[in-house]
């Protein structure tokens, strides 16, 4: 393969090696097009995150405030807020549920017929629509469970588990029946979920102490689609 002759002189030996260091030459090549492919991918795959992650600010800075103007005059009458990370939280328990209890009290489905409509309009409007992938309702609790009943902080934590897990199913029921948006329910039943939390998430006060109230709460809270864009991305990439 790499002789002309058999000669054993200088010539021969040269004859010998200029085929070898031309095939170590196209291996280096082929290994400096795979390195420049590979680093192509990467630029290009890091340039979509980048442009997802740009996306999500906007569409995200956008909805917080959409929510925050449509609700802004409702939410100190319904004893709840809104926060950056597109949650709404209803925190007067007394209004919400009755003590160990998952049935919604009027006050509260009053406070759903008006807001959850809304709520719906703006998150299925085109300018949102395909970039929600979640609205959960979120059902939080205290640490505590009945005061007069003996509880372990296990026992307690999954009573409050099984009664968050109903409230939240309860709340999903009642607002997907609601015929103000009975338009939606498709849609509606491919995002919405009930999420039972227990006492995972606990609110503090300003002394690092535990405020049963404010942790007894039900929020509603916006998932978008960046996460899935940019996992399926990084999948290709590999």
């Amino acid at each position: 393969m790499f002789k002309r002759g058999k000669g054993h002189g200088p010539e021969d030996q040269e004859d010998h090696w200029i085929p070898l260091s031309d095939l170590m030459t196209g291996l280096m090549m082929i290994f400096l097009l795979v390195a420049v492919s590979y680093m192509t991918d990467m630029e290009l795959a890091n340039y979509r995150i980048k442009r997802i992650a740009v996306r999500y600010n906007e569409v995200h800075d956008a909805l917080y405030r959409d929510l925050e103007k449509e609700f802004k005059n409702d939410l100190p009458r319904w004893g709840a807020e809104i926060h950056r990370d597109l949650s709404i939280r209803f925190r007067e328990p007394d209004v919400l549920f009755a003590t160990g209890s998952d049935a919604l009290k009027p006050r509260f489905q009053a406070i759903l017929n008006d807001f959850f409509p809304r709520y719906v309009a703006i998150l299925s409007s085109p300018k949102y629509r395909k970039s929600i992938s979640e609205i959960r309702i979120e059902g939080h609790t205290s640490s505590f469970w009945n005061r007069s009943v003996s509880a372990s902080s296990d026992d307690a934590y999954f009573r409050n588990m099984a009664l968050s897990q109903a409230r939240t199913r309860t709340t999903l029921a009642y607002v997907l029946g609601l015929p103000s948006v009975s338009g939606k329910k498709g849609w509606l039943k491919g995002l919405l979920t009930a999420n039972g939390l227990s006492s995972s998430r606990l609110i503090y006060d300003k002394n690092g102490e535990e405020d049963p109230a404010l942790s007894q709460r039900v929020e509603f809270r916006v998932r978008t689609d960046a996460a899935s864009r940019i996992a399926r991305i990084l999948e290709v990439s590999r």
